[in-house]
């Protein structure tokens, strides 16, 4: 697949799918503008060609037509301050209007359409609006890995309307698709997968498909006690699906046959209470007293699951360890991200994604000191699960 970077973007126009579902404030202000600095050097690389720009996305959930919360208008001004230049707005994405602006674009002009979702359409990824949102644009990029796990009209069905030398990847979408790559196919061993997080029913699809490449999984937070539990521990009030024990079961004997070292918590921070100022405690996995409950890994596990990291060549973390918002519950998590650092300064490739991960990792400001964080929870699961991506098969 090509990226924008085998193309001479000179007098055309790109039509660029961004990733600008970004949080606002109560004044309708960016409050973090991750996604829109992410982008910034796929739309400089275009602007630098000599090419123009029409760029579309989506933000929030609409619930049918225009909401003035969710208009796209609110982001203009920081987009603005991050190119360095003016920005068009367009309040539509299908009108004649939209149309006319992206016709007269001249050389390094940059036109944002209205939200995507404000049309049903787009999200049931409708043929039509696709063939109307190409009119926009001489080349078709995906720079939007966030949404590349979405059949949508703007990630996956536009691109039919373009010629394979006039479709492509922004930086983003490579850098995140190379990322993951080098974890499932091309994976330095040992490989090491950390799955954390509070349910077995979100992380059976991945472990299982984890399975097949990973030397060792660790399994923290709140999904570790239904294993506990399936293997005859009591647990107390701790997170647990019940009708997973059987599950939990499964996937363990499925490594055993598959020689895949499952880790497990051997000892848990235990509270009274889900709260940061509950009676705590360290305690056996297995013998967690009724009325108490597993919110952290204790302090052997962090040292047995360090060990494993240590030894890695290639580490893939999803999930945090525990409640590390709270306070008193984040020391696992911590740690675990702590280890992570540290076997990337040894070597180490290290893929962080999912965004309580993600959060974890610039909680404790270990952003630079890791290989690469996926700006695409949902859509690394997805990846992770299914060896690609609507929006990545589209440009194929």
């Amino acid at each position: 697949m090509q990226t924008v970077n085998s193309i001479n973007f000179s007098d055309k126009r790109a039509l660029v799918r961004v990733d600008f579902n970004v949080p606002l404030n109560e004044q309708l202000q960016v409050s973090d503008n991750t996604r829109i600095t992410a982008a910034i050097p796929t739309l400089k690389k275009i602007i630098n060609d000599g090419g123009s720009l029409v760029l579309m996305s989506h933000l929030g959930r609409p619930k049918g037509g225009f909401e003035e919360k969710f208009s796209l208008k609110h982001i203009v001004n920081e987009l603005s301050k991050q190119l360095g230049i003016k920005i068009l707005f367009a309040g539509d994405c299908i009108s004649e209007e939209s149309f006319r602006l992206s016709a007269n674009l001249k050389k390094g002009e940059v036109l944002l359409l209205e939200n995507l979702r404000f049309y049903k359409e787009e999200e049931k990824g409708d043929k039509l609006f696709a063939e109307k949102l190409s009119k926009h644009g001489d080349v078709y990029v995906n720079d939007a890995f966030g949404t590349a796990h979405r059949s949508h009209a703007s990630t996956a069905v536009i691109a039919t309307n373009y010629s394979k030398q006039n479709r492509c990847m922004g930086l983003l979408m490579a850098s995140e698709v190379e990322s993951i790559n080098k974890v499932l196919t091309n994976s330095q061993k040992p490989f090491t997968a950390i799955i954390g997080g509070a349910k077995v029913s979100d992380k059976i699809l991945i472990i299982e498909q984890l399975l097949s490449t990973a030397n060792h999984i660790i399994i923290g937070g709140g999904m570790a006690f239904t294993f506990a539990k399936a293997l005859g521990g009591n647990i107390g009030k701790s997170l647990c699906e019940d009708e997973r024990l059987e599950t939990a079961k499964n996937l363990l004997e499925k490594a055993k046959q598959k020689n895949v070292k499952i880790h497990l918590p051997s000892d848990a921070v235990i509270a009274d209470n889900f709260s940061n100022d509950a009676n705590s405690k360290n305690c056996d996995t297995n013998a967690i007293p009724n009325g108490w409950m597993g919110l952290d890994i204790g302090q052997k596990s962090i040292e047995q699951f360090s060990e494993v990291i240590k030894n890695s060549k290639t580490i893939l973390w999803n999930g945090p360890m525990g409640v590390f918002e709270m306070s008193k519950f984040e020391e696992g998590t911590k740690q675990i991200a702590l280890a992570i650092a540290q076997s990337t300064k040894e070597g180490a490739f290290s893929l962080i994604g999912g965004g309580d991960s993600v959060a974890a990792i610039n909680k404790f400001n270990l952003t630079q000191q890791v290989s690469y964080v996926s700006t695409g929870g949902g859509a690394l699961l997805e990846y992770i699960e299914n060896g690609s991506l609507p929006g990545v098969e589209a440009l194929k």
